[in-house]
């Protein structure tokens, strides 16, 4: 029996609810805090330069020579890059959180909800993309699909985590960090649906693969500007290096494990 692909991309979209159903174990704390920063670093880095830009290079080295391809792939790097620091600009700044906040309360917990806010919309951004590559292998070739399904899957689970803990640790409600994972995880379907509905001669195999390297530009810049200094600030340093490594070799072991 075939699974349609819309509910085998809502399937791999939702896997992020169970990264977020893990900040539930743990209470959140600035230990985890900065360890969480770190592993969303590490997963966003590893998956954006061990698995987006090499597929990004195979495609298009197929049509480009090789100065012409990686200068393509540069350029919707860098893109994806201004992007993300243009769209950083608007999310509310730390100064108005504490305001709304209260400076009375803890002052870490605007950090928390600012790293949270622009880790969710990266993951948002990359999702999209991600919905629309498997609904539409799904729609080609259903075993294609699977496979695509679960690997995403297992790529989401660390990144439901990575949303659910400054979620849970800023608004002191872990119910609450699982559903901003959920809700991140539903741009595969949303988009999977759109695409079909509105975009789908737009979505040419040259135009998906640009699309994708512009998603791992977002989360360069989101990893290298907001997660990874939040990590490595000094009163728990260890705890975000070891998020990190953590982050970095567990989005391998999916890489390798799920090609």
């Amino acid at each position: 029996m075939q699974t349609s692909p819309l509910i085998l991309t809502t399937l791999a979209g939702l896997s992020t609810g169970v990264g977020g159903a893990l900040a539930v174990v743990c209470k959140p704390t600035e230990r985890l805090l900065a360890a969480s920063a770190g592993f969303a670093g590490g997963v966003m880095l590893t998956a954006s330069l061990a698995d987006l830009l090499p597929e990004a290079l195979h495609f298009y080295g197929g049509y480009l020579p090789p100065l012409a391809c990686g200068g393509a792939v540069v350029t919707l790097l860098a893109l994806g890059m201004v992007t993300a620091g243009l769209l950083g600009n608007l999310l509310p700044q730390e100064s108005e959180l504490a305001d709304r906040f209260g400076k009375s309360q803890d002052p870490t917990r605007a950090a928390a909800m600012r790293t949270a806010l622009v880790t969710g919309l990266a993951l948002l951004l990359h999702n999209f993309p991600e919905g629309v590559l498997t609904f539409f292998a799904g729609t080609a070739d259903p075993s294609l699909g699977l496979r695509t399904a679960a690997a995403i899957a297992l790529h989401n689970i660390p990144e439901g985590l990575a949303v659910a803990v400054p979620f849970a640790y800023a608004t002191r409600s872990r119910a609450a960090g699982v559903l901003a994972a959920l809700v991140s995880g539903l741009a595969e379907p949303l988009g999977a649906v759109l695409a079909w509905l509105f975009l789908r001669r737009l979505f040419t195999p040259g135009f998906l693969n640009g699309t994708v390297v512009l998603a791992a530009g977002i989360m360069v810049w989101v990893s290298f500007a907001q997660l990874l200094p939040d990590a490595l600030a000094p009163h728990h340093r260890t705890a975000g290096i070891l998020g990190a490594a953590a982050g970095t070799l567990l989005m391998l072991l999916g890489i390798a494990a799920l090609p």
